[in-house]
C-alpha cells in the first residue's frame, strides 16, 4: 500500500512544530501542560531549546517535570550539553546545582566527574549534597566490582579517593539522608568497607552509628538501615525494614505518546 506524500509531509513537520511551542509552554502554570511541553521537547529534541530547559530545570516545582527535562538533555548531543551544565553547578540557586547534577548522573559522561567538587558532595543543601553523591558514584568506573572482573587499579584509587570523600559526610542529616549516603557508599565496595571500619570507631556517636548500619547494608543490601539501633547496642531491636525510598520516575521510551492529563 503507498503512502499519501501530504500525509507523509505533515507527519514531519508536525513534531518539530509541536516542539517549537513547547518551548515556550514550560512556562505554563500547569503542571499538565508543562509535563506534555517536555515530553515533546525530548520526542522532538532540538538542540536550539538546550537554554529553554536548563533554565526550566532549575526553577521547576513539579518532580516528575524535572525528571523528564533531566530525560529531554539525554537526548541532545552530549557536549553543548555538559558545556552549558557546568556553569550550573555553582549556581547559587540550590535546585539549579541539583538538577545540573542529576543530569549528570544520567548522562553518564565521566569526564564530568572532576566537577563533582569534595565542595558539592559537603553541600550544604541535603538536596544538593544527595544529589551530588549518586552523580559521584555513577560517573567512578565499578566495573571490575563485577564477579571474575580483575581488579583495576585506578579504578580502585579513584573509588578510594570517593569513599574517603563520603565518610566525612557520616552522621550528617536524619534516617533518610543517612540512608541515602550509605547506599551511596555500599556501591563502592571494599574502598567503602575500609573507610567504614574506622569510622565505626569515631568518638562522634552519630558518625560511629552511622558507620556501623551501612556496614551492615554492605553485609546485606536487603538488610533494614537502622542507625539507631547501632547506636543503641545489639540490645535493642531494629526497627521493621523502612520503605524504599522512592524510585526516580522512569524514563520515557523513545518518542512516547504526551501522557493524559491529570
Amino acid at each position: 500500500m503507498t503512502s499519501d506524500p501530504r500525509t507523509d509531509r505533515t507527519d514531519r513537520t508536525a513534531g518539530p512544530a509541536q516542539a517549537a511551542g513547547a518551548a515556550a509552554a514550560l512556562a505554563s502554570p500547569q503542571v499538565s501542560v508543562r509535563l506534555r511541553a517536555a515530553m515533546a521537547l525530548g520526542t522532538w529534541p532540538d538542540a536550539q531549546h538546550l537554554e529553554a530547559v536548563v533554565q526550566r530545570a532549575a526553577v521547576e516545582p513539579d518532580p516528575f517535570v524535572r525528571d523528564t527535562l533531566a530525560w529531554v538533555l539525554t537526548r541532545l548531543p552530549h557536549a553543548p550539553v555538559l558545556a552549558r551544565l557546568r556553569p550550573e553547578l555553582d549556581d547559587p540557586r540550590p535546585q539549579a546545582r541539583a538538577q545540573a547534577l542529576h543530569a549528570l548522573s544520567k548522562l553518564l559522561d565521566r569526564s564530568a566527574r572532576p566537577w563533582i567538587t569534595p565542595e558539592l558532595l559537603a553541600d550544604p543543601d541535603d538536596v544538593v549534597a544527595r544529589t551530588a553523591w549518586r552523580a559521584a558514584v555513577a560517573l567512578t568506573p565499578r566495573e571490575d566490582l563485577e564477579e571474575d572482573r580483575p581488579v583495576d587499579a585506578a579504578a580502585a584509587a579513584e573509588r578510594t579517593r570517593l569513599a574517603e570523600l563520603l565518610a566525612g559526610q557520616l552522621g550528617r542529616g536524619d534516617a533518610e539522608l543517612q540512608r541515602s549516603l550509605s547506599r551511596v557508599l555500599v556501591q563502592l565496595g571494599p574502598a567503602a568497607a575500609v573507610v567504614l571500619e574506622a569510622a565505626a570507631g569515631s568518638p562522634r556517636p552519630e558518625v560511629a552509628a552511622h558507620a556501623e548500619a551501612a556496614q551492615q547494608l554492605l553485609r546485606d543490601p536487603d538488610a533494614a538501615f537502622a542507625p539507631e539501633a547501632a547506636a543503641a547496642g545489639p540490645s535493642v531491636a531494629a526497627e521493621p525494614p523502612e520503605t524504599a525510598e522512592p524510585p526516580e520516575t522512569a524514563e520515557p521510551a523513545e518518542a512516547p505518546a504526551p501522557p493524559a492529563e491529570r
